[in-house]
C-alpha cells in the first residue's frame, strides 16, 4: 500500500525509478564559464610558472593556478583546499591526474588575491602547503 501512494506501478517497476547507484555526471559540477564553453576554447597562455589564462571563441577567459598537491591528503588538508576554493573560486576546483590542484577563476582581479593566500598557507616548518608552479618552466608534483 505504502507504494502505491509513492507512484510505484508493479507491472512497470522500471517506470519513474530513482537510483543513487553511481556518482553523479561530471558536467553537472563545471563551473558556469567552462559550461558555457565547453568545446569552444580557442587558445591558452601560460602567464607565469602556474599561472594560465584559457580563452574561448566568445571571449570568456578562465584563469587557471595550479598549485602541488600529495597523493594521499589528510581530510584536514583537503579541508583546507575547499576553504581557499570557497572563498576565492566560488567552490570549483579540479584536481590533475598527477595529483596537482587547480583553482579556477573567471577574472583577472581575482588571481593575484588567490595567489596571496596561497603562498601565506605554510606548514609549521616553513615549506608552502600549496606551492604555486607545474606548467611551463617549472618543477611539477
Amino acid at each position: 500500500m505504502a507504494f502505491i501512494s509513492s507512484g510505484y506501478n508493479p507491472d512497470k517497476p522500471m517506470e519513474n525509478r530513482i537510483t543513487d547507484i553511481g556518482p553523479q555526471k561530471y558536467d553537472k559540477f563545471y563551473p558556469p564559464v567552462i559550461a558555457k564553453n565547453k568545446g569552444k576554447w580557442l587558445y591558452h597562455e601560460i602567464i607565469k610558472p602556474g599561472v594560465l589564462v584559457h580563452v574561448a571563441e566568445s571571449g570568456d577567459e578562465v584563469y587557471t593556478v595550479r598549485c602541488g598537491g600529495a597523493r594521499v591528503m589528510s581530510v584536514t588538508h583537503i579541508r583546507e583546499i575547499c576553504e581557499i576554493a570557497d572563498k576565492h573560486c566560488d567552490g570549483h576546483l579540479r584536481f590533475t591526474t598527477r595529483n596537482n590542484i587547480e583553482f579556477m577563476v573567471d577574472d583577472k582581479s581575482k588571481v593575484d588575491p588567490l595567489i596571496k593566500d596561497l603562498e601565506s598557507r605554510k606548514f609549521d616548518g616553513g615549506s608552502f602547503k600549496f606551492p604555486i608552479g607545474g606548467t611551463g618552466a617549472g618543477v611539477t608534483n
